[in-house]
């Protein structure tokens, strides 16, 4: 009877697929048809066992694993992780076809922090194709991670390219439950974390019009052999699946339409996938094992848990004077527990709101006649810099960038509602976008770049195919991708310690190589009010849920609302936070994640997340508003066993308790919450 169940979810399913793939892109209705394919098979309630700090310690047989997978499927062709047609003949089927090359392995963090890369060559000898695959083993945090490169090295127009696989191989990890999480598409359940046992039939994980919106990138597989987190890095139209078969998951990841001849000289590049490694039936090892390595490998050097405090909005009309007076008569401790002051979208020049001036990239020389520097150099005084929105890739008519790339043929796809998008696909449009950008975060001495992006690109990126590349399918996707990240990476070289914030509507560009560059402030446009300033009203909720879900991925996020309570402000904490005067809760949010009651979106639940590690953290218990109970079991996580921990509460920090982390792990600690709504903070440490 079961497996009568098992296999109509699994045709049912699969229905639900073809429907999808039938859907308009970035449909309400694709969104829900995608979600509910994987809803009917997966548990959005699943529980973790305890884990000691131990046991999250990466181990030499971890790195060992690791180093051997990255040894056997990426620096040699004997069974490769990737895949690729030329001419209608498969890479992995074809090997002979091609002289492979291994190059010499870089010094550790030479190209990447914390890895060593070796390029391995592989030249078609039926052709002038060249693939190169760019490949680094970070082998202390049991990760490695590649992208494939392929070049036309001729005179000619290349055999057709297509089946574009980053990814194609059986991970021989037996029978698995994946983890996955939904995107974000402006939802009071953002980032739920899903488990499901891996289907025969195959299931499918793809973006969403361009954008991250149905599902995010990243899957933990946990097998009954072998266990690793699978991350995909590829800002557009990202394709995976995973299917079951008798020795492992077969897994598959591309940028999904892609086939087409390279002309000469031409480069095409695949998504960039990553492994991490762990061991054991836990699967919180393995949230934690990636969180460490994108903590310390993944995110630029200059990007860290900060505070934000909103200086200007998009209503907000206040001038240069006004605005420096503000910051000289901020609380000196505000000061001092404030990283950012923030200026959204607005401070430009545009006609009948925000919205239309994107492309303009000047202050508005009414309010702001010497720039925004003035502004910035009054934040500095008071040991704070300035955040400043864009939204570069957008621009409309009559802007300065519009006027610029009108003049030039393929450097602006225009679109009937005026959401004209500055096609970076072509390098003349990269360059002079990057240029004037660049300059502008220089001009105005910014430290935070926040840059958005409001409209899903993959119908315009579809029909620039037919325009611009003789009808070559995701050429100009590809192209455009690559010069997005070319792009970003300007601005960071040219602004050294600069720090890019990935907005797009809210958390709809979230995936690997989107995290090398930048980290999202905000997560979801749920948090968005109303023109009034009216909030929704579960959105204090959905707060809490959205941390809970996207902090097995990414230890640094955001998130902000129009809500000032003490209980708001606690249930919008984050590693980078809008709210001032937690630090020390905060810089742990960056550490270990154990997520301890799931409360999801259920207000007569408790609601509770533990952050940090073996020495130090600190606890959040919500006791939502129609909660009965007053006290909350705590049973916390990650801790060594015969350590002893002093943990208080933050609100009573005299009173403090003392017990070993067994205890803490095991019996627990009772909590009493007199208050509904509350949330009561918790910090513990090793007593040394």
């Amino acid at each position: 009877m079961k497996r009568i169940f098992r296999n109509t979810f699994c045709v049912l399913q699969s229905f639900l697929f073809l429907v999808s793939s039938f859907s308009v892109y970035d449909s309400a209705f694709k969104v829900w048809v995608d979600r509910a394919a994987l809803r009917l098979s997966s548990d959005t309630q699943p529980k973790f066992d305890t884990i000691t700090d131990e046991a999250l310690q990466i181990s030499r047989e971890e790195k060992e694993q690791c180093r051997k997978w990255y040894q056997e499927h990426i620096l040699t062709a004997k069974s490769p992780a990737y895949n690729f047609t030329v001419g209608g003949k498969q890479f992995q089927n074809h090997l002979s076809d091609w002289e492979i090359t291994i190059g010499k392995e870089s010094a550790l963090g030479e190209v990447y922090r914390g890895g060593k890369t070796t390029y391995v060559t592989l030249k078609h000898r039926k052709s002038d194709i060249t693939a190169t695959v760019e490949a680094t083993l970070y082998e202390e945090y049991a990760s490695c991670d590649w992208t494939v490169f392929i070049q036309n090295n001729g005179s000619e127009n290349s055999p057709i390219v297509n089946n574009f696989y980053a990814a194609d191989f059986t991970f021989n990890c037996g029978t698995a439950d994946i983890y996955f999480s939904k995107g974000s598409n402006s939802d009071n359940d953002d980032f739920e974390l899903m488990k499901s046992a891996v289907s025969p039939i195959k299931t499918v994980f793809n973006a969403n019009g361009g954008r991250s919106s149905s599902f995010l990138p990243y899957f933990n597989l946990c097998g009954k052999k072998m266990n690793a987190v699978m991350a995909v890095g590829w800002t557009g139209q990202w394709y995976t699946s995973f299917s079951q078969n008798i020795g492992g998951v077969h897994i598959k990841a591309k940028q999904e339409y892609f086939k087409g001849y390279l002309s000469p000289d031409e480069k095409v590049r695949s998504p960039l996938v990553s492994m991490t490694f762990y061991s054991g039936s836990n699967a919180l090892k393995g949230f934690n094992t990636f969180r460490t390595w994108e903590s310390e490998c993944v995110y630029t050097e200059s990007a860290f848990p900060v505070t934000c405090t909103l200086l200007a909005g998009e209503f907000d009309k206040r001038n240069t004077d006004q605005l420096v007076e503000f910051i000289q008569n901020m609380p000196q401790q505000q000061c001092d527990e404030t990283d950012f002051l923030w200026m959204d979208a607005g401070w430009y020049e545009y006609n009948e709101g925000w919205y239309d001036g994107a492309g303009s990239w000047l202050p508005n020389k009414a309010r702001f006649p010497d720039g925004l520097a003035p502004i910035s150099e009054a934040a500095q005084k008071r040991g704070m810099k300035l955040l400043l929105w864009y939204e570069p890739e957008r621009c409309c008519k009559g802007t300065r960038v519009y006027n610029e790339c009108i003049k030039h043929p393929g450097w602006l796809v225009e679109c009937d509602d005026n959401t004209n998008l500055v096609n970076l696909a072509f390098d003349g449009a990269c360059d002079y976008l990057g240029d004037l950008v660049a300059n502008s975060i220089k001009d105005n001495k910014v430290g935070f770049y926040r840059q958005d992006f409001n409209f899903t690109p993959l119908n315009l990126w579809q029909e620039a195919d037919k325009t611009y590349f003789n009808n070559r399918k995701g050429f100009e996707e590809n192209h455009y991708v690559t010069n997005l990240y070319r792009y970003l990476d300007k601005l960071l070289e040219v602004n050294p310690g600069l720090i890019i914030d990935n907005c797009a509507s809210g958390g709809r560009r979230l995936d690997l190589e989107m995290s090398r560059r930048s980290i999202p402030l905000w997560r979801t446009d749920y948090n968005c009010s109303t023109a009034e300033g009216v909030i929704k009203d579960d959105a204090i909720t959905a707060t809490q849920y959205a941390t809970y879900g996207i902090s097995f991925w990414l230890p640094l996020n955001g998130t902000g609302l129009n809500a000032f309570t003490e209980y708001a402000d606690r249930s919008l904490l984050t590693s980078c936070s809008q709210r001032s005067g937690y630090q020390a809760v905060r810089d742990q949010m960056e550490k270990n994640y154990f997520p301890l009651t799931n409360g999801g979106l259920d207000t007569t639940s408790f609601h509770a997340m533990q952050f940090g590690d073996g020495d130090e953290g600190t606890v959040l218990i919500y006791r939502r508003e129609d909660v009965k109970e007053k006290t909350y079991r705590l049973i916390m996580n990650g801790l060594t066993p015969n350590q002893t921990y002093r943990i208080y509460d933050v609100d009573f920090s005299s009173e403090t308790t003392t017990k070993t982390g067994s205890q803490l792990m095991n019996e627990g600690l009772s909590i009493a919450i007199e208050e509904c709504p509350k949330c009561a903070i918790y910090l513990y440490k090793a007593v040394k």
